[in-house]
């Protein structure tokens, strides 16, 4: 099972060209591979150049908005296998919208719905068809799928040739897929509250847009370094309000079993699975707030304290540090009652082994 991302870029790729007459022009492209158990029987440095080669798109221009400035946005995305051997892509309207979202903040083109949606299920249903995707295994409902194997997409804009500081009229949007595994290593859930700021009100905090990841970035390899597995933002304007993980929503239980996580307003970006998450909780009957909450009331109040994102799924926190305090949530580590029971339902409904109730899969 692939742990976390992999650079193994499935061989289908998609990449669509703005025109002036506002269309987009698309192409799928089938990059050089062989049969996927060939694959696994060659040498390393041989799978590497293989790999390399569809990592390669020499028709995209090296110096440009993106690539200078960060000018850009991407989405995340999965497809589930599942048990009759099909793939169902999870929520996928809901990533194009926020994507075209993205785009209008960052004063590019935007990329129609429709269309981001049918080319992610015709680039995923194209390497199903050459053998490229993981299998449903029935020993991943031991633990609830949480090691459970998917497909991720990964729809990105890249701007047209350009230096010097300006707006991308021109951009592509390309998509690849790789196979997935479990975001998070398995053994450290702790986190640490981070001294610097991932988004100030007024800016791009709300879109997901690639210059946002470097303070994310930096946050989460200090933490790692220190021994923690997350960092977690405060809010730039009072250092007291909890915002959100490294490239996760964050969500606590309090004492008296209300499921709280922190309101959106433009510092946040609008989890696809924050959404999905607050669904199931009012499925569960549990009683949501979604309203700032200080860290304060978290080292106080807290009972249980987990993460959610595409990646991470529902991931439980074993403790939040803050200034040289510890709160502990789960002292082994182990998922709380709610975070197990949300995480449960999710990735039951994902996988297929829970009814659908809320129609959030979409066949390849």
């Amino acid at each position: 099972m692939p742990q976390g991302f992999t650079l193994s870029v499935y061989p289908w790729v998609y990449l669509a060209k703005y025109q002036e007459d506002g269309s987009w022009a698309e192409d799928f492209q089938e990059k050089p591979h062989k049969t996927p158990r060939e694959e696994e029987a060659m040498a390393p440095a041989e799978l590497d150049a293989l790999l390399a080669q569809r990592n390669s798109f020499p028709e995209l221009p090296v110096v440009n908005y993106t690539t200078q400035y960060g000018l850009g946005c991407f989405e995340g995305l999965k497809a589930f296998p599942q048990a009759d051997g099909s793939l169902k892509l999870f929520r996928p309207d809901q990533n194009a919208r926020r994507f075209a979202r993205s785009m209008e903040g960052l004063k590019m083109p935007v990329y129609p719905d429709e269309t981001f949606v049918s080319a992610v299920r015709t680039t995923v249903a194209k390497n199903l068809k050459l053998g490229f995707s993981p299998t449903f295994d029935r020993a991943w409902e031991r633990d609830d799928f949480e090691s459970g194997d998917s497909v991720y997409i990964r729809p990105f804009t890249y701007a047209e040739p350009a230096i010097g500081l300006g707006l991308s009229h021109s951009p592509w949007v390309i998509m690849v897929t790789t196979p997935v595994g479990s975001y998070f290593r398995p053994g450290n859930s702790k986190a640490v509250t981070a001294d610097t700021v991932r988004a100030t009100p007024g800016g791009t905090g709300w879109i997901k847009c690639d210059a946002n990841y470097v303070m994310a970035i930096l946050a989460k390899k200090r933490a790692e370094a220190e021994g923690f597995m997350e960092a977690v933002f405060l809010d730039s304007t009072h250092r007291k309000y909890v915002e959100e993980g490294s490239s996760c929503n964050i969500f606590f239980v309090l004492s008296n079993g209300h499921l709280v996580t922190p309101d959106l307003g433009d510092t946040i970006l609008p989890g696809v699975t924050r959404d999905s998450v607050l669904t199931l909780a009012a499925d569960l009957k549990i009683a949501t707030e979604v309203r700032r909450i200080s860290i304060e009331e978290v080292m106080a109040d807290a009972r249980e304290a987990f993460v959610t994102g595409t990646a991470a799924g529902v991931t439980s926190l074993e403790s939040l540090t803050h200034m040289g305090k510890t709160a502990v949530f789960s002292p082994d580590g182990s998922s709380g009652e709610v975070g197990r029971a949300l995480q449960k339902n999710l990735k039951g409904i994902q996988y297929g082994s829970l009814p659908d109730r809320h129609g959030w899969m979409v066949a390849v």
